[in-house]
């Protein structure tokens, strides 16, 4: 049952939608509603168009793995349906507060926010928040509405309408991709603030007492787990060297050896602000936070931010993900857009344009992107997408984008199923959309998940492969995580590599539900969500869909290290892409077209 509300007149209704099965009140009903209450070919910035902000039935519960909410609307990015998650206690925070969902429609006549408390949602005014942090903006709400209360807000790059922009909750856990914090800027809305700690109900409490004390068990024994539960934390990248073509270094155009440094473990000593308590009701701490109270360190920050750009100073790059999240910018578009202004600028397409390796340049062009201060910044608060198409000369081959959003710094070439998600995800490219290949490898992969991966016909292959059955298996994994994000179930904490194997998520939400939930009731439900982002895409593009890799990735090859000559092969990629789209039952496709 979601709040509509309608920011203009600052009306608010309810929705019920409790007698629809399947939707579990996440993306699935976001797009139902998108679908249903605004017309095709709405700009992402028209007061009319639809976000959507969601706990759903299991989100904010306190339970491993349940505190994901997921924020969803038009894309000013990408011009489909932008998707992007917060962990952390906001979830926790609507339930608290009476509120499973809100749809927000309309644009407040002043700078404003929502309160939700006590299961009701109004409207206030936030003038004096106007230009304010993220960091700031939740002081100010707190000292208002009491110390518990949880904040999603926007900074200055929501505020500027800069098209990655991002939304933050209670200071450090970003929902970054996207640029649903421009969404939140052209709707004149500041935050949403959720007072109260009224706690989640669940059918069965010892149920989810057995699975926590599984789950802080596993944390010895779980590889992975332990790695997000120790020091410096799985997004600390630390000690191990990183294999040649493994991850983008200067934009992608670097598939040898990098000549960066990896941080040693010790390099973080001192710089954590907090380890703990990142998400009600798990035991596991995966979001460590750095540099200061907005420095939630995600995974892909070190590689945006630095590798990316030709920097490995670790102060440099936690400062620089620390002031995102307090601008409210997403670090993986801007480290994308930044590495492709620094080629371009190498290249002598962009005069006066940044260079790759420049720490000391770093932070100016962050404030300025966030500010779209003078023309590099506004050009560059476009996305490289729209700024190649600016720059023109043969820019565009510089974007390592799809659909216009940049891509996450893990490189496809020696993991080709990564490649087809990025591709072919019908909301856009991101890293935690399927399970990466190197896992199900048989020789470097981890020989726990692969009986897991098998229950969804994901079986055992070398990593390099780039097959029908590569594509068919991609599509699998897809569908399951797609399963995971329709029901806010956190991919960190899940199968196949994580301790909640398929089993504990079932019993997880039969839990929860009161209900039975099996296997194939969560791969329906991630199909259904796949299927509604692939039709709003398709209503929303008119015609065929950006499914096409930058050319970089299919005729460069790794040049050394165990990923040598791994390189995207454009036939046999058209061949798993078919194979990919007929495991979801999607029509088929040809060069990148859709017939």
């Amino acid at each position: 049952m979601p709040f509509i509300v309608d920011l203009t007149s600052a009306n608010v209704t309810k929705d019920y939608r409790s007698q629809e099965k399947g939707h579990y009140g996440g993306t699935i009903l976001g797009l139902r509603l998108m679908a249903e209450r605004t017309p095709a070919g709405l700009d992402a910035f028209d007061p009319e168009a639809l976000l959507y902000v969601a706990a759903g039935m299991l989100g904010g519960t306190a339970a491993p793995g349940l505190a994901k909410a997921v924020f969803l609307a038009k894309s000013p990015l990408t011009g489909v349906a932008g998707e992007a998650h917060a962990l952390g206690p906001f979830a926790a925070g609507m339930r608290g507060a009476g509120a499973r969902a809100l749809a927000v429609l309309g644009r407040a006549p002043r700078l404003s926010y929502l309160l939700v408390e006590g299961g009701e949602v109004t409207v206030h005014d936030a003038g004096d928040l106007r230009g304010l942090g993220t960091a700031a903006t939740t002081d100010a709400l707190r000292a208002r509405h009491g110390g518990g209360a949880r904040v999603a807000a926007i900074g200055p790059a929501g505020e500027s309408l800069v098209r990655y922009a991002s939304v933050v909750t209670d200071h450090a856990y970003a929902a970054g991709r996207y640029g649903l914090g421009a969404v939140f800027g052209a709707k004149n809305l500041k935050a949403v603030v959720c007072a109260g700690d009224t706690p989640a109900e669940v059918a069965d409490p010892e149920a989810i007492a057995a699975l926590t004390a599984y789950y802080r068990d596993s944390l010895a024994t779980n590889p992975l787990a332990a790695l997000q539960a120790g020091l410096p934390g799985f997004a600390g990248w630390a000690d191990d060297p990183i294999a040649p073509g493994y991850a983008s270094v200067r934009n992608f155009s670097v598939p040898g050896a990098p000549g960066l440094r990896v941080p040693s473990a010790r390099d973080y000593d001192g710089r954590a602000v907090s380890v703990a308590g990142s998400c009600p009701g798990c035991p596991n701490d995966c979001l460590k936070v750095y540099g200061d109270r907005s420095g939630g360190l995600g995974q892909e920050a070190f590689l945006s931010l630095g590798w990316n750009l030709g920097i490995d100073d670790l102060d440099v790059i936690l400062a620089a993900n620390a002031r995102c999240n307090d601008l409210g910018l997403d670090v993986v578009s801007l480290g994308g857009t930044l590495a492709f202004a620094m080629e371009c600028a190498a290249r002598g397409l962009l005069p006066g344009g940044p260079a790759f390796g420049d720490a000391a340049a770093l932070p100016g062009l962050i404030e300025d992107v966030a500010t779209r201060s003078g023309a590099l910044g506004d050009l560059l608060a476009e996305g490289s997408a729209r700024a190649a198409r600016r720059v023109g000369r043969g820019a565009e081959a510089y974007a390592m984008t799809v659909k216009d959003a940049e891509l996450p710094c893990f490189d496809p070439r020696p993991q080709p199923g990564i490649g087809l998600g990025y591709a072919l995800a019908p909301g856009g490219p991101r890293y935690d959309a399927l399970e990466h290949d190197l896992d199900f490898d048989p020789v470097a992969g981890l020989a726990y998940s692969f009986p897991e991966a098998a229950r969804v016909g994901a079986g055992v292959a070398p990593a390099h492969d780039l097959d029908e059955e590569r594509g068919a298996r991609s599509a699998r994994l897809l569908r399951l995580w797609s399963g995971l994000d329709a029901l806010n179930l956190c991919v960190f904490a899940s199968t196949p590599t994580r301790p909640l194997t398929i089993d504990h998520l079932t019993a997880l939400v039969t839990a929860v539900l009161g209900e039975p939930f099996t296997l194939e009731d969560l791969l329906a439900a991630g199909q259904a969500r796949l299927d509604g982002m692939r039709a709003y895409a398709l209503r929303e593009s008119g015609g065929p869909l950006d499914e096409a890799l930058p050319a970089r990735l299919h005729d460069e090859p790794v040049t050394e290290g165990p990923h040598e000559g791994a390189v995207l092969d454009r036939a046999a990629f058209e061949r798993a892409r078919a194979a990919f789209y007929a495991e979801l039952g999607w029509a088929s496709v040809k060069g990148g077209e859709i017939s």
